[in-house]
């Protein structure tokens, strides 16, 4: 909110707060006023930059007007902030969540070598100490009447901010990609991370803990093992209209239970990379690819998964 948004009360004395005998010249005192009215600082300071140019004996004067902008502008800033916090603090469980959803076709190699549709929402909510996100990715084919590729994944992540870089999150996911082997895969973790870069251009956090991991697989047995998971995200505004984003999750488990070690380790690393391009203000295009290992997968798959996604995305 600017000083337009100011009662004509706040203004006036505002522009009115300058010394009791001031001189300053009629034109150069409503020349400032007519830029304090704007409620822009830029403008306010380009003009009272060249009023003491040309005006070196009423600098005093001059500077008190733009004081007293300044002050206007600083309090009404607080009453701003106070008045988000109040908002967020009195939201409801459904209230403040922003999403985004995707649309459109991949393309794999590895287990299966298709192509198909793919559907994706992303939910975040975000409050004074707290963050929500909710995550879910669907991908199907079918080729000659059968089921080519079904791959499902759900995910949810709260995280609480211990201070100004330092959070604590926890993690609970579902997959599910019988073509990998298993019917069902469930994980869970907790831990902290941390938030590296976080400016309006580029932002990152890394985070890291133990978990726990669970598999049913396609012949009707499971397995559960506890480990650890290390986490990346990565984003960065390259121009007005394109972005990258970079997204990797390791989780590192030793089979059998958590008080023997045994020689059936494995090692899941998934890594995504994405360009997006914006067409509007909500709308925009996305490219990813995402390479999606395990070290000792179940049965006779391979190791290795790639998926190239192409979607049009809608934020909300």
């Amino acid at each position: 909110m600017t000083l337009r948004a100011l009662s004509p009360c706040v203004l006036f004395f505002a522009v009115m707060a300058s010394p009791a005998g001031a001189e300053l010249p009629a034109p150069v005192r409503a020349m400032i006023e007519a830029a304090i009215a704007t409620g822009d600082a830029s403008k306010v300071s380009t003009v009272v930059q060249l009023a003491k140019q040309t005006n070196p004996d009423d600098i005093e004067e001059i500077d008190a007007l733009q004081s007293a902008f300044q002050a206007a502008q600083r309090e009404l800033a607080a009453a701003e902030r106070a008045r988000k916090e109040q908002k967020i603090r009195t939201a409801g469980v459904f209230d403040n969540w922003k999403g985004r959803a995707q649309l459109g076709g991949f393309h794999t190699s590895g287990n299966t070598e298709n192509t198909g549709a793919t559907l994706s929402l992303a939910l975040n909510r975000s409050g004074i100490d707290w963050e929500h996100r909710l995550r879910a990715t669907a991908d199907f084919q079918r080729s000659g009447g059968k089921t080519a590729r079904e791959q499902l994944l759900v995910s949810y992540e709260p995280r609480f901010q211990v201070n100004g870089d330092l959070f604590a999150y926890g993690l609970g996911q579902y997959e599910r990609d019988r073509f990998q082997g298993f019917n069902a895969r469930y994980s869970l973790s907790g831990g902290l991370g941390y938030k590296l870069i976080d400016s309006s251009s580029a932002q990152m956090s890394i985070k890291a803990g133990p978990s726990w991991r669970q598999v049913n697989l396609r012949d009707g047995t499971s397995d559960s093992s506890f480990g650890a998971l290390a986490g990346l995200d990565f984003d960065w505004q390259l121009a007005r209209s394109l972005k990258l984003t970079q997204d990797a999750n390791l989780v590192a488990d030793t089979g059998g239970a958590a008080t023997v070690f045994v020689d059936s380790n494995s090692t899941s690393v998934l890594l995504t990379t994405g360009l997006e391009a914006k067409i509007s203000s909500s709308l925009s295009t996305r490219f990813s690819y995402t390479i999606d290992y395990d070290s000792n997968p179940p049965g006779n798959a391979v190791s290795t998964d790639t998926l190239s996604r192409f979607t049009l995305v809608y934020d909300f």
